[in-house]
């Protein structure tokens, strides 16, 4: 049995081209939401709720799982270390699935790296103007507690309760866009010019993240880019194509 973390829209192909040769697989996403996109594929079990460690070694013993493949978020650090953690523990081979970066290919020179959001008020403290936030719900309290003099207008995904929580923060609702992403080139530019922003923060969670429709809106605006880097892990075997890593599966655990 393949154990499958999965929580970006690669899943799908992931699934889609190692359903050619089995349906022996387990998948894990971090909610039902994530779980309701793939349930058009053939696995044996489906779990949609957050795995700690702990968890995760009780699915791999449960179903026998031989590999265990990590295709979370690329900022999913917790994720992926208690995916590294339970594989160990089990003795299992650990794969990981991870998408590619494109902001540092580019030569925008606007683009700053910060490697966390504490460093977030020294860096824009000569930005003059409103910043538009398009990382997430999960470090606005963060951001918020820094008492940046900056108004920030934050992009999240249109949940009732992700609303509640963050206006319960202290977020004004009208610094709040509720909206499923990935976005495209032309609303990022509305949303620019619609704020006002000087400024957007993003991830670098590329090409299929929509980082590439934010680049070029950011530079025909001629805006900063404000980027959170990735974190570093040391993965091990890493894949960054989905039929590649499905091909290895394949070959080295004799699926055909």
């Amino acid at each position: 049995m393949i154990g499958f973390i999965l929580g970006t829209s690669e899943g799908k192909n992931i699934l889609k081209y190692i359903n050619r040769f089995t349906d022996e697989v387990v998948v894990s996403t971090a909610t039902e939401y994530g779980g309701e996109l793939l349930k058009k594929y053939k696995f044996k079990h489906l779990n949609t709720k957050p795995l700690d460690k702990d968890g995760l070694v009780n699915l791999i013993n449960k179903f026998n799982i031989k590999v265990l493949v990590d295709a979370s978020h690329p900022y999913a650090k917790e994720v992926s270390k208690n995916a590294i953690d339970s594989a160990k523990e089990c003795n299992i081979d650990y794969i990981r699935y991870e998408r590619l970066g494109v902001l540092k290919e580019s030569n925008y020179k606007k683009i700053s790296y910060i490697s966390g959001y504490d460093e977030l008020k020294d860096t824009i403290k000569n930005i003059d103007g409103n910043i538009l936030n398009t990382t997430g719900s999960r470090n606005i309290e963060t951001i918020y507690n820094l008492n940046i003099k900056n108004r920030i207008i934050h992009r999240i995904l249109p949940s009732a309760k992700i609303l509640q929580d963050v206006l319960n923060i202290g977020v004004k609702v009208e610094d709040v866009i509720a909206i499923k992403g990935p976005i495209g080139y032309e609303l990022n530019r509305a949303f620019i010019n619609q704020y006002s922003a000087k400024a957007l923060i993003t991830k670098d969670s590329g090409k299929a993240g929509g980082t590439i429709e934010k680049l070029k809106a950011c530079i025909d605006e001629n805006i900063d880019i404000i980027v959170i880097d990735k974190p570093k892990i040391e993965y091990g075997i890493t894949f960054s194509d989905e039929k590649e890593l499905v091909d290895y599966l394949i070959d080295k655990y004799n699926l055909v």
